[in-house]
């Protein structure tokens, strides 16, 4: 059976959903406070009731006597010299002593009973999340730049963190990913039935930052044929080969090594223009290449005379330079691409 028609409990382990996490000195005080809350409360039904209660030393109840018979009784211990009598101390103990029992065995064994609740609960979970789930980003690869793209993801794009999937079988990137609140699914991104469970045929996005171009081309030609509506935009290390994810369906293709020598070799001669490079993809801080829609008071003017720095126009899907021709006037739903102000100016660092 495949991975994505497995019910949504065998599923646990596969998907993991994003939740607050509990500190176990917290987690363990909370089970200790509850034993002790049960363990007084037995001690003082017994001691108010103690005189229906009979001693082996038959010289009577103390409140010592009280923590020990409770001690005794709650732990299913049970020596038998201390022993209701009266129907009344036996009747307490049936309706309030047993009860009061098993809370304190549930609280001693309450790892397990987590551990057990936690899958119930994270079926419970990833069965609403596949049913709801749409629109959301899938990230294949959580390694250097797949984090990055998160982050951006996460600032600039300011989506929430349960839209977006991590897709990786490196659990150690699942775990780090799972600390940001995203969504993770451990399995190969080259397989169909991995990419249906992370949802991908809903997706509105994918984003594949593979280690490796030949994983990267196998990812965009499944996700293509999953989803052919999805914006999908890949990173390779050989230009060769982005001929290659483009016949496999992908959107657009960065080259990440070759923008990288390119950086180094400018920083050679123009360090400084490798700075506001730098700055411009940092959506954080300084300056940051965004995105807008043309306002009806923009309408008909030339986006060069535009208080923004206009970079592009964005028109029927299509990118122009600011300088083009064809956009010498802004029309109605035209996108502008341009510099944005993020922080206040300052000296690139």
């Amino acid at each position: 059976m495949r991975v994505a028609d497995e019910p949504d409990h065998s599923l646990v382990g596969v998907v993991r959903m994003p939740e607050p996490a509990v500190s176990p000195i917290r987690s363990i005080g909370r089970r200790v406070l509850w034993a002790l809350v049960a363990l007084v409360a037995a001690v003082f039904i017994v001691y108010l009731g103690r005189d229906g209660y009979r001693d082996v030393n038959e010289d009577g109840l103390s409140l010592l006597d009280a923590f020990y018979y409770a001690t005794v009784s709650l732990s299913t211990t049970g020596y038998g010299d201390i022993t209701p009598v009266t129907s009344t101390a036996r009747l307490i103990n049936v309706l309030v002593i047993t009860p009061l029992r098993v809370l304190f065995l549930i609280v001693l064994v309450g790892t397990t009973l987590e551990v057990l609740t936690e899958r119930s609960r994270q079926a419970l979970r990833i069965q609403k999340w596949r049913t709801k789930v749409r629109d959301h980003v899938v990230v294949v690869g959580f390694g250097t730049k797949g984090r990055a793209a998160v982050k951006t993801l996460l600032g600039d794009e300011a989506i929430e963190p349960n839209k977006i999937v991590v897709v990786d079988t490196d659990q150690q990137a699942l775990d780090a990913a799972a600390a940001l609140g995203l969504v993770t699914v451990h399995g190969s991104a080259t397989r169909s039935d991995v990419l249906r469970v992370a949802a991908v045929q809903r997706a509105r996005a994918v984003v594949v930052a593979a280690d490796r171009d030949d994983s990267a081309v196998l990812a965009t030609l499944t996700a293509r044929e999953l989803a052919p509506k999805a914006h999908i935009v890949v990173s390779v290390r050989e230009a060769e080969n982005v001929h290659l994810l483009k016949q496999s369906g992908a959107n657009q293709v960065v080259v990440s090594s070759e923008t990288a020598g390119r950086l180094l070799g400018m920083a050679t001669s123009t360090p400084v223009v490798v700075d506001m490079f730098e700055d411009l993809l940092t959506p954080e801080s300084g300056l940051a290449i965004a995105e807008r829609p043309a306002e009806k008071s923009e309408e008909g003017g030339s986006p060069r005379h535009l208080p923004d720095i206009v970079l592009g126009v964005v028109r029927d899907g299509q990118l122009y330079r600011v300088d083009s021709p064809a956009v010498d006037a802004i029309e109605p739903g035209d996108r502008l691409l341009y510099v944005r102000k993020v922080t206040p100016a300052d000296r690139v660092e």
